[in-house]
């Protein structure tokens, strides 16, 4: 049974992995002034949702206790700052369908909308087609929040959930997506081709390939970019719901440029650079060890150069309410 009593759909719409800032010592706690400044930024934005604890938020690195107070602080300020509906996403994961339905009920008693989850992957030589299906499936009959899923082969060992097993798993009432972190466009089209958005949606899982997802059904995209340039992306995404396509394509060449120094740049060096542009302290910027910390002199010259080019349109967009200049 459905523990979820009010299905609903995921707003579609820009969605940012939000970064998780810790202290440079050696606890390596969270950072909560620097933590909250970022929060309330992403807010502030205008961005249609905020996902906690995902990839780009270290999610593997967090405890229940972490990813419960990053919730409730989100909503928390959400509250203050006049968006008590702000779209909250937790990153919900574990190596047991016990644990990962443990942390969807944690998610739901601190304020989160949906859960986001991976394949667990550790014993990934066993997770075929049938026990991935299962997973899921299993996990949506217990899940009190709705369940989007999270395609990323990469960091699962490889594991993919395809066209088939999305086709199926899209009709149960508690699952709402899938976020495609495998670059696959074709999946976008076969699942529009089989649901509506609000049955169960597809979003680009980085907004380098936003416009060409949006083309054939995709509701949007969870994007780590908008950790940076929020107001650029809403913009792109503006601009393709209101018809105006060729706008639309033209920022998105500028956008897929820029988003290679943060999928180049790697978690740390996303995390240096937003810092540095956005006048955090660097001391609260390296990721929890042993990812390692990006500090190579020309690695960090070149991320700088390779993302400056949107500031200024993201700045012109912030103060005047300006369309994207190009």
């Amino acid at each position: 049974m459905v523990h979820s009593t009010t299905p609903k759909s995921f707003p579609p719409g820009i969605h940012v992995p939000s970064l998780t800032w810790f202290a440079n010592d050696a606890t390596q706690e969270i950072d909560w002034p620097t933590q909250n400044e970022h929060i309330k930024f992403l807010i502030s934005s205008g961005l249609h949702g905020i996902v906690l604890a995902g990839t780009n938020g270290e999610a593997v690195t967090l405890s229940a206790k972490e990813k419960s107070d990053l919730v409730s602080t989100t909503r928390k300020l959400a509250n203050e700052l006049g968006r008590p509906d702000v779209t909250i996403t937790l990153g919900c994961g574990g190596q047991s369908t016990r644990d990962v339905i443990a942390e969807t009920s944690l998610a739901k008693e601190a304020g989160a909308d949906f859960a986001l989850v991976l394949v667990p992957s550790y014993f990934h030589f066993a997770m075929h087609e049938d026990a991935i299906f299962e997973f899921f499936q299993e996990l949506a009959d217990a899940s009190p929040i709705p369940i989007l899923i999270y395609n990323f082969p990469g960091v699962v060992a490889g594991l993919d959930v395809n066209s088939d097993m999305l086709s199926k798993l899209g009709s149960h009432p508690n699952m709402v997506g899938v976020k495609l972190t495998c670059g696959g466009i074709a999946k976008v089209a076969r699942i529009r081709a089989q649901f509506s958005p609000d049955e169960f949606c597809a979003l680009a899982g980085q907004s380098d390939w936003l416009v060409p997802a949006l083309a054939v059904g995709a509701t949007g995209t969870i994007t780590g970019v908008a950790n940076l340039y929020p107001k650029y992306c809403i913009e792109i995404y503006n601009l393709w719901t209101q018809g105006k396509s060729k706008e639309a394509e033209k920022a998105q060449l500028e956008l897929a440029k820029m988003e290679w120094g943060f999928a180049k740049g790697g978690i740390n060096g996303t995390k240096w650079v937003v810092a540095k542009l956005r006048g955090y302290s660097l001391d609260s910027c390296h990721c929890r060890r042993p990812y390692p910390k990006f500090v190579d002199a020309k690695r960090q010259a070149w991320i700088v150069d390779t993302v400056m080019p949107l500031q200024e349109h993201e700045t012109i967009i912030t103060h005047s309410d300006s369309k994207i200049l190009l």
